[in-house]
């Protein structure tokens, strides 16, 4: 543990809340001056400052300081805040000329103000983001008349997708009795998980012929599939691997 030189006292409690917290952290990191230095990026004589409350730390310097000491930067910066509102001027951190120094706001103040700030910045954001799109409606209008105009609000970009829109569907037959769909008719065809394509939604249809739903009918054999031609076999008493082969294919016609 470094034994750290007394701080004065005079000095503010909200410097000396932000200054024994960062020799805390020093001293838990276990590295010398030197090494916080180098690890930093700034000087020894900069932390020799900073830590010895005769210079306030950018918050820069303590976003690193808190990167070396794997502590999370948002306290930090807080106390800085603070501790610079009570920070006495010094030849680093002079005074306006022409001008005394304020009296210090409450903090209910302060907060308020800041509060104000952000709501009159999300007001002006809105206010210009509002007035882009008018314009851009505008000339959309001027440029295409009504018809491009309607044809914006036909066409939305995040339009939703039906869950079962596919070019396939099932149009369930019986012929020379066996069942077909309408979208193969092939009886050998080997499928398994990774196969697309009208066999994969022709099984899929029969499937759901046979009560076992495969989930959609979109020519994908995934797993919701593979478990339906599970289920199937299984029902059928076929061997259960989830492919649908020249066995399978014939108990689905069947």
């Amino acid at each position: 543990m470094s034994r750290w030189k007394v701080l004065p006292a005079e000095l503010d409690p909200r410097v000396r809340q932000l200054v024994v917290r960062l020799r805390r952290l020093k001293d838990h990191s276990g590295l010398s001056i030197r090494q916080l230095a180098a690890r930093t990026g700034y000087s020894a004589k900069s932390w020799e400052r900073y830590l010895g409350a005769r210079s306030l730390p950018p918050a820069e310097a303590l976003e690193a300081l808190a990167r070396v000491c794997g502590e999370e930067p948002t306290r930090l910066l807080a106390l800085r805040e603070v501790a610079a509102e009570g920070w006495p001027p010094t030849p680093e951190r002079p005074p306006v000329a022409g001008h005394l120094p304020s009296p210090e706001p409450a903090p209910g103040s302060r907060r308020a103000l800041r509060i104000a700030l952000v709501a009159g910045s999300v007001t002006l954001v809105l206010a210009v983001s509002s007035a882009v799109l008018v314009t851009v409606r505008l000339m959309d209008a001027n440029s295409g008349g009504p018809t491009a105009t309607t044809t914006r609000s036909a066409a939305p970009l995040a339009a939703p997708t039906p869950a079962d829109a596919s070019p396939y569907t099932c149009r369930i037959q019986r012929t020379g009795g066996r069942w077909y769909a309408g979208n193969s008719r092939t009886q050998q065809e080997n499928l398994a998980v990774g196969n697309t394509g009208p066999d994969v939604a022709e099984a899929q249809c029969l499937l759901r012929r046979a009560g076992i739903s495969p989930g959609g009918i979109d020519g994908i054999f995934g797993p919701l599939t593979e478990h339906a031609v599970k289920a199937f076999q299984k029902r059928s008493g076929l061997v259960v691997d989830g492919m649908v082969g020249p066995h399978t294919w014939k108990a689905l016609r069947g």
